[in-house]
């Protein structure tokens, strides 16, 4: 048979082999093993979907035949108004559910989508170091250059808006915050972080997204804002939200993007040509989540601060050097001395071909993330002691 010499793109060609997709292949070869793992690598929630999520989804799909029929690509008006109630009652922010919310197969196909929707080759887009992976390499793939806003441990884990120079802020198109953040685990609380974001970026014209896929997992009495809440945004920002952890409906692909029509727009068109939008059954389903009570969120946020308090003890005790967070899945465990030369990556892979627990390198979010590895807490309470016992041992046996 003959063999094409075709190549892919070259923006697809510069990107690395997906991060996930690497520690699955070594999750792969250790079962093949027979290599008892503990997987704490992908944020891939392990609790289950609530209940009464799962039963309206059931009854649609048995008793409501015409939701097989394609959906309204930006959401069916049930969805969207969903949306707008509950961002009214969670963060008390008014939104046109006609005009200013459009449903989205989760947040990380929007924020891609909406990267190719506005992105041209050569645009500068301004992204966190470390960051989701999706941040900066659905720039990439839309041609565009990114500019690295650093997050460090002495900043809190935030950026610093005057470290950027003036001819990077004059030539960026876009900006992507996410808070609470996806690796670090920090949460901006401070109502004069977000408001110097949006004054930055409206003397610069740059369109700000905030990515709040973790605004419910936030610990005791901590909050985590919308970005609407300050005078302003909705001049300049787009918000995404997706159900993946906040309900733990990860596999479900739902979520929704909310701002200023105009704005709003340009991602809603370019949706239109490559999607039909989400079933109409798993909006209604979605529905059910926003509308139900949401005491399982408090619980499941519970549970994770627990989890995160048993990790992080555990981890001081051997020599990481590791904080206690607000919220999220996550913890961002800074490597110990004795392990720190030899990178992330190497640990990483290490730590999971030797004992089995599997996480990811902090190297795989970005240059800044190098020294440290994510721990994703999605693994049942138990396991974390037999987790712990292991990376102490590995710790201790060094390199």
């Amino acid at each position: 048979m003959a063999i094409l010499k075709i190549k892919p793109s070259n923006n697809l060609d510069s990107l690395p082999p997906y991060l996930f997709a690497k520690i699955n292949k070594l999750k792969l070869e250790c079962y093949a093993q027979k290599l008892d793992v503990i997987d704490l690598a992908m944020g891939n929630p392990d609790m289950p979907t609530p209940t009464h999520i799962v039963d309206c989804l059931c009854d649609t799909v048995k008793h409501h035949k015409s939701t097989h029929r394609y959906p309204q690509a930006k959401g069916m008006p049930k969805f969207r108004r969903a949306v707008a109630e509950w961002m009214g009652r969670r963060f008390g922010v008014e939104l046109d559910y006609n005009s200013e919310i459009m449903s989205l197969i989760g947040s990380k196909e929007g924020i891609a989508h909406l990267c190719m929707a506005y992105l041209n080759v050569g645009d500068y887009i301004l992204v966190c170091d470390p960051a989701y992976p999706v941040h900066f390499n659905a720039a990439v793939l839309a041609g565009a250059k990114t500019y690295s806003m650093p997050l460090l441990e002495e900043n809190d884990f935030l950026p610093d808006f005057t470290k950027i120079p003036e001819s990077i802020a004059k030539k960026a198109k876009m900006m992507i915050l996410n808070y609470p953040n996806n690796p670090t685990a920090a949460v901006a609380d401070d109502p004069a972080f977000w408001k110097e974001a949006i004054r930055f970026c409206k003397k610069y014209k740059i369109l700000l997204i905030s990515d709040n896929a973790y605004s419910e997992l936030i610990f005791g009495e901590n909050s985590s804002p919308s970005i609407f809440e300050f005078p302003g945004a909705k001049d300049v920002a787009l918000e995404f939200h997706s159900f993946s952890k906040t309900f733990n409906m990860a596999g479900w692909r739902v979520g929704w993007a909310c701002g200023a029509k105009q704005l709003l727009y340009p991602l809603e068109k370019f949706k239109s040509f490559l999607d039909y939008g989400v079933p109409t059954f798993i909006q209604l389903a979605a529905v059910a989540a926003l509308n139900g009570s949401q005491q399982c969120v408090k619980e499941q946020a519970a549970i994770y601060e627990r989890r995160m308090n048993k990790m992080v003890d555990g981890l001081n005790k051997i020599g990481w050097h590791v904080q206690k967070t607000k919220g999220t899945m996550y913890v961002w465990a800074g490597l110990p001395d004795n392990l720190k030369k030899e990178g992330s990556l190497s640990v990483a892979e290490r730590l999971l071909k030797e004992t089995g627990v599997a996480v990811s390198p902090g190297a795989g979010f970005g240059k800044c993330g190098e020294g440290y590895v994510r721990i994703s807490l999605v693994t049942h309470d138990k396991r974390f002691h037999d987790a712990l016992l292991r990376i102490k041992k590995f710790t201790l046996n060094g390199k």
